[in-house]
């Protein structure tokens, strides 16, 4: 059984289109077998989306395991000024991120292949994720702690993870690693976490 949050390149393909709404941009993502969410944008990218705002003194944000590209692209159509890198684990979701940048005229940000922050050399006034739950415990940590070596002082992590699946030691992780943690939102069972550098 192939995983979304690993690299399987065996897959069969077909891809899809799924239409996406963001404040007042209507976007478009291609979709394919073997990445996560992959008839609709999920619930907890959708909350996350809806309760982030970006200042013009932020320039720089990363997206750390993006899949096919939905929160990258959707905050780049928001902010336009924003400065935009995108990593997954997975070639299929890294090809269909650049598609998906393509057929929505975004096509100034940088897409590449990462275990969590391996090939990320820059640092980030943002870092936004809705981390791979079922890589496990250590990935999600992984993504949580390395974040404060790639934010830039005042740097935000903001990540959105169910209760059920973490959301109480995630933020328990990012008090530590932090030593702050808020809670943007709660939305039938996600938690938008923000942690500040």
């Amino acid at each position: 059984m192939a995983h979304y949050y690993t690299n399987n390149v065996d897959l069969k393909s077909q891809e899809t289109h799924i239409p996406f709404l963001y404040r007042k941009h209507q976007l478009t993502f291609i979709s394919d077998f073997g990445v996560f969410s992959k008839e609709r944008v999920d619930y907890g990218s959708r909350v996350l989306l809806e309760s982030i705002n970006i200042s013009q003194q932020q320039l720089t944000l990363l997206d750390v395991g993006c899949g096919y590209g939905t929160l990258g692209i959707a905050l780049k159509k928001e902010y336009p000024w924003l400065n935009v890198q995108m990593v997954d684990v997975n070639e299929r979701a890294i090809h269909l991120a650049k598609e998906s940048a393509k057929y929505n005229g975004v096509d100034d940000v940088s897409i590449y292949l990462s275990h969590c922050y391996e090939n990320v050399h820059d640092s980030f006034d943002v870092i936004v994720s809705n981390p791979p739950i079922r890589a496990g415990k250590k990935v999600v940590f992984e993504i949580l702690e390395k974040a404060y070596d790639h934010l830039n002082p005042d740097g935000e992590l903001i990540v959105v993870i169910q209760k059920k699946q973490g959301a109480p030691s995630a933020k328990k992780k990012m008090e530590d690693v932090f030593g702050n943690c808020e809670i943007l939102k709660r939305d039938k069972g996600y938690f938008v976490l923000k942690a500040v550098k």
